[in-house]
């Protein structure tokens, strides 16, 4: 926790369960990320916290953004960035929005399929497009596999037709996984792409860019390394499979770029026992799955938790929330334990909570309003 934060906290006392978001560690990760990687373009992937106030800060430093919607190209419109710093890179997109993306200026596309490739070609003619690979994400503790991508051949042949309709096949994409801590995925991913590069290039196609998506990491429970280190192992890939050639290079921090500027503030609702041998409480927070801790399905990710008893005495414990649902368990068996003398109406802190919590946050389930939160 920044001084900052526990300075709001202190003397604002807001209302819980809430987000308090220090932009200056969001600034600081920023500059990092481009000293250690000064060769890449980064596109914030404003997916992980769309806040206003952290677009408007990054564009004014320079960022370009990757998007999923035309909120998202919306969002990024109204804090005056240009359409030529976007990034169409979600797959699934609907024809009309491709349309309207591309008469705002917006021509930079990501496919993985012929039919998106189709629309593409007829709603945003001359436009780059890249291709996004398939990739099995060993070692993310959020993977992104299945979903999106296509097989390394499948990517060959929708080149080849891309550039046949008339279309800008400007380079390929793929993701190692959100959260990934084996940092060989990088090695493995880039070598795969720079063979479909070797291979486009003798069929007629050179191509252009290579966009090393994201998976750079928050810090969780898990210890995970340094961003320089994570750099390195980029650039070792790149270097090692392009040699002294290397194209143009695009990265999409999201995670990794907001993540552990945002504290969870939560209240202990309720503390109890399923029986009277039961060793393991139940602690139950103003704060659940549907509040914003979305990514707690299936325990993946696990966020670090702080008390003001911590130091005490602990024991086992299953982090539940507030709703009458009884998928709203946090964490059961990641073994989670809590101060003994852990009461009710007391302050919780989860910590590194700054992204994919207010987005994920339902409307109005169980009557509860969304995460409010503070960027400071």
């Amino acid at each position: 926790m920044t001084e900052k934060i526990s300075r709001f906290l202190a003397e604002r006392v807001p209302e819980t369960p809430c987000l308090v978001v220090d932009l200056d560690v969001i600034a600081e990760n920023y500059e990092t990320l481009r000293h250690y990687l000064p060769v890449a373009t980064i596109y914030y992937a404003v997916k992980a916290n769309p806040a206003p106030e952290v677009v408007r800060m990054l564009a004014d430093m320079g960022s370009s953004f990757d998007v999923a919607s035309p909120g998202e190209i919306q969002l990024c419109l109204d804090m005056g960035i240009p359409g030529e710093r976007v990034s169409f890179g979600n797959t699934i997109k609907k024809q009309r929005d491709i349309a309207w993306a591309f008469e705002r200026g917006v021509d930079l596309f990501a496919f993985d399929s012929e039919q998106e490739l189709r629309k593409i070609a007829q709603s945003a003619p001359g436009a780059r497009v890249f291709c996004r690979i398939l990739m099995e994400c060993e070692g993310a503790e959020w993977p992104l596999s299945r979903k999106f991508g296509c097989e390394v051949e499948m990517a060959r042949d929708l080149m080849l037709m891309a550039r046949d309709l008339g279309l800008d096949p400007y380079g390929l994409s793929f993701h190692v996984g959100s959260q990934q801590t084996n940092l060989a995925q990088w090695d493995i991913a880039v070598g795969r792409t720079a063979m479909l590069f070797t291979e486009l290039n003798e069929a007629g196609i050179e191509l252009k860019m290579i966009n090393l998506g994201g998976g750079f990491p928050a810090r969780y429970r898990s210890e995970v390394a340094s961003i320089d280190t994570y750099a390195d192992a980029v650039m070792h890939a790149m270097t090692k499979h392009f040699g002294n050639r290397l194209p143009l290079m695009i990265i999409e921090p999201g995670r990794s770029m907001v993540g552990d500027a945002g504290i969870l503030q939560s209240e202990v609702v309720l503390i109890s026992r399923k029986g009277y041998d039961d060793d393991k409480r139940w602690v139950y927070l103003d704060v659940g799955k549907f509040g914003g801790l979305a990514e707690t399905m299936d325990e993946a990710i696990k966020y670090r938790i702080r008390t003001s008893h911590d130091g005490a005495a602990v024991g086992p414990v299953v982090l539940a929330g507030p709703t009458c649902d009884s998928a709203d368990i946090l964490y059961e068996k990641a073994g989670y334990e809590m101060p003994l003398d852990l009461a009710v109406g007391d302050k919780v802190e989860i910590l590194s909570t700054g992204a994919y919590t207010t987005t994920y946050s339902a409307v109005n389930f169980n009557g509860l309003p969304p995460l409010k939160a503070y960027y400071i």
